[in-house]
């Protein structure tokens, strides 16, 4: 049950954030946007944090470090696209 709740609460706070309308299990997203359907997940300890720390100890000073995950036998243009919040934002401006 804490799981539940912590995503719950996850899915609040990053909707706040993001002005985003949580909608949780009464849709098939956690957060509606205009542009963006946004899929929240709360974990302790996630893999591509390593990958993301590597990026970021690579990246030259001026440049936004990114992770791009390709998996065997998929296509390229199914690969995952990783980047920090806050760099989002750097980029886009703010997301509401």
């Amino acid at each position: 049950m804490n799981n539940r709740i912590r995503g719950k609460n996850t899915e609040r706070a990053i909707a706040k954030y993001i002005g985003g309308t949580r909608v949780g299990v009464l849709g098939k997203e956690d957060i509606q946007m205009s542009d963006w359907s946004v899929e929240v997940k709360h974990r302790k300890t996630f893999a591509g944090e390593k990958f993301l720390l590597q990026s970021e100890r690579n990246c030259p000073k001026g440049k936004t470090p990114i992770v791009i995950v390709h998996l065997h036998g998929k296509e390229h243009s199914k690969d995952i696209v990783m980047i920090r919040l806050k760099d989002w934002e750097a980029w886009n401006g703010c997301l509401k």
